[in-house]
């Protein structure tokens, strides 16, 4: 589920749209009426997604799409003549009166893209260190040295010992390490 953080600088605005997603089935995790509660909500998520009015009494809405950080992403509701006919670039817009519908549609389609990007990001290998690579290698060598293997044959061995016992290559190396390193040489 998407976090969504509701920020409008009218408290009664704020619960309105608050109510309104939740009827809806959104998760709402805070409701701000200041930018600095905004970055602070911020603080304590990974990702998620800011409903914000166009100004508060400490900042306007572009303060916060400043400082957010990666994995979060805005849906500005504001009326047009804030906005001088500019549209924003970076965020999402919708413009007032507000319709219902309209909202829940934008919302659904941007948690679905969190979604999909978060998916994507799951999928990706995570990225070895230097120490790490050094170590496959050394477990590689170690085991073409003691089994007469080839490169190929070792690597293919750690590869099946880490899906047959459900770790990742770098854990499958330790062990392989802990009990053949201390008989080698």
């Amino acid at each position: 589920m998407t976090n969504i953080i509701v920020a409008f600088s009218k408290q009664e605005d704020a619960k309105n749209i608050k109510n309104i997603l939740m009827r809806n089935g959104f998760q709402v995790v805070a409701v701000c009426t200041s930018g600095a509660q905004v970055l602070t909500s911020l603080e304590d998520l990974n990702s998620g997604i800011v409903v914000s009015g166009y100004r508060f009494e400490d900042m306007l809405y572009q303060g916060i799409l400043d400082c957010m950080p990666k994995g979060f992403e805005m849906l500005l509701v504001a009326s047009p003549n804030r906005l001088g006919g500019m549209r924003p670039e970076d965020i999402t817009y919708l413009s007032m009166p507000l319709k219902v519908q309209a909202l829940v549609r934008t919302l659904e389609d941007m948690c679905q893209s969190q979604l999909r990007r978060r998916k994507k990001l799951r999928q990706q290998p995570a990225e070895r260190s230097r120490e790490e690579t050094q170590m496959i290698q050394d477990v590689k060598n170690l085991l073409m040295e003691r089994n007469d293997m080839t490169e190929k044959e070792a690597h293919r061995y750690l590869q099946k010992c880490s899906m047959d016992s459900g770790t990742n290559l770098v854990e499958t190396a330790q062990m392989v390490l802990s009990l053949i390193g201390p008989q080698a040489g």
